[in-house]
């Protein structure tokens, strides 16, 4: 008789794995309240009403830098201007400008009012004023409404350097074949159109080649 085959033993049930513990969450940490900010640190050689900012035409300029340097920060004032102005008002160069008085201040924005008709001609940004005929230095926001209506003048008279103002270009005789290129790229084009001719040519050889 043939051998009752035995059905296999089933298969023990897995193990059930142990829940994992969920890690406890840490306790919210207080939120820190917002720091009050710092106050400027104090700087050395500061006499106590030190102002931070000095307001001079239409200016905010920054006291804890010297006469010179943060004069500066007006429009039209450069280095130059600037310590002969601190020279006008009988005002050290090398001290800082929050160390001054009001009345120093004061001084030094009058001579900057007057620069013209104290200094040399060639030390004003505005020498022979087409308008007036006289040496004048222009500072603040009068930099900015001289050179648009400047512009706007020659524009307006159709001279050659206000056509080139108009038109976008280089106004002082600069080339303008390699820098200052407006609109379409004009050398890519070149580039392709003699790249193309060169194909053109080359196909043209092989055709004639063809019919020999």
């Amino acid at each position: 008789m043939p051998e009752e085959k035995t059905a296999p033993a089933p298969a023990p049930a897995p193990a059930k794995a142990e829940e994992r513990k969920r890690p406890e969450k840490a306790p919210k940490e207080e939120k820190e309240e917002p720091k009050a900010p710092r106050a400027p640190k104090k700087l050395e050689g500061v006499k106590e009403d030190f102002r931070y900012i000095v307001r001079m035409a239409n200016t905010d300029l920054d006291g804890t830098r010297s006469v010179t340097y943060a004069l500066t920060a007006i429009p039209g004032v450069g280095i130059r201007v600037a310590e002969a102005l601190a020279a006008l008002a009988g005002v050290s160069r090398t001290e800082r400008l929050g160390n001054l008085s009001e009345a120093d201040t004061d001084r030094i924005q009058e001579s900057l009012g007057k620069l013209g008709e104290v200094t040399p001609h060639w030390l004003v940004n505005r020498p022979k004023d087409w308008e007036t005929g006289l040496d004048m230095h222009v500072f603040g926001s009068d930099v900015e409404i001289r050179l648009r209506d400047d512009i706007n003048r020659m524009r307006m008279i159709r001279s050659y350097k206000g056509v080139r103002h108009e038109q976008g270009q280089k106004v002082r005789g600069q080339r303008t074949r390699s820098n200052g290129r407006t609109g379409l790229t004009v050398g890519v084009i070149k580039k392709t159109a003699i790249a193309a001719a060169k194909a053109k040519e080359e196909e043209g050889g092989k055709k004639e080649e063809k019919k020999e």
